[in-house]
């Protein structure tokens, strides 16, 4: 199981949280099948470059496949309309770090449902 530090962002926020929900998930490979939308597109997933993984059935084939890291500490978790972004640093299980940023587009305002996922890292 991955030792999560989580961000100082999500206090009272809700849809800050869900990014950070989001995040660890991406990073983690714990499915969250009711977090993306049916046609939801992945860039920069680890897939070669330009091509993107396309509906929930890829992304979630590409969760599946994850190696979870050892710890994981996310530095920022921000929302703001049908836009998130979550930041943040994970350990491998050979003690490697490598940092990431996911910028995520939500289904609505109400940003619980992710359209579109942008992965720097």
């Amino acid at each position: 199981m991955t030792k999560i530090e989580e961000s100082r962002d999500c206090g009272n926020s809700p849809k800050n949280s869900f990014v950070q929900t989001v995040a660890i998930a991406l990073e983690t490979g714990e499915a969250l099948p009711e977090a993306f939308s049916d046609a939801v597109v992945w860039h920069g997933a680890g897939t070669e470059p330009l091509k993107p993984l396309e509906g929930i059935e890829a992304v979630q084939a590409h969760l599946d496949s994850l190696m979870a890291p050892v710890a994981m500490v996310i530095e920022h978790a921000i929302s703001h309309g049908r836009t998130g972004a979550a930041s943040g640093e994970v350990t491998l299980a050979d003690g490697r770090t490598r940092r990431f940023a996911h910028v995520l587009e939500f289904t609505s305002a109400k940003a619980n449902r992710v359209a579109v996922i942008k992965s720097y890292g």
